[in-house]
């Protein structure tokens, strides 16, 4: 697991190709261009402009040269909050093998060493056991259910809510 880099447009591009119908039932509509690698290109520069401002970073799991699955750590809030939240996928040719848990566990760790923050939270969708596991492996815990907390899948959908406590 990296940083994701500009010269890694192409190969998120076709991991999302190769996963949308997947992860429809996991992720907003997205629009054809989302698709592209104009676009991938483009969130990736975003991405890493709010990398160089401490405000995110872009995480890509790799098997070798393929990537094969995405972790943001987005929205981070300093002061006395010192939060971000966590958002991931892999590919469905790739889970199941422990290979999310391994990474948001090391995301866990980076964000509480390197990055300095007190908690990261994630939300799953009700349903969504398996992302569920990934964080309790993870050490995070559930706080609460958010109803209607996010849009996924076209429709306002209800989310457990979990947290990890990166200090005492």
């Amino acid at each position: 697991m990296r940083l994701l880099r500009s010269s890694d447009a192409s190969e998120l591009t076709a991991a999302y190709v190769r996963n949308r119908a997947y992860l429809s039932r996991w992720e907003p509509v997205r629009s054809d261009e989302y698709y592209t690698q104009a676009w991938q290109a483009a969130d990736i520069a975003n991405r890493l402009v709010a990398t160089d401002a401490g405000e995110g970073y872009p995480f890509g799991l790799f098997a070798g040269d393929t990537l094969v699955g995405r972790f943001n750590v987005a929205g981070i809030v300093r002061g006395p909050f010192q939060s971000a939240g966590l958002g991931y996928w892999v590919d469905s040719k790739y889970s199941g093998r422990g290979l999310a848990s391994a990474a948001a566990q090391v995301i866990v760790e980076t964000v509480r060493d390197e990055i300095g923050l007190h908690r990261i939270e994630a939300s799953t969708l009700l349903h969504n056991v398996g992302s569920q596991r990934v964080l309790t492996k993870a050490g995070f815990r559930q706080i609460g259910m958010a109803p209607r907390y996010l849009q996924i899948a076209g429709k306002w959908q209800d989310h457990n809510l979990y947290q990890v406590l990166l200090h005492d």
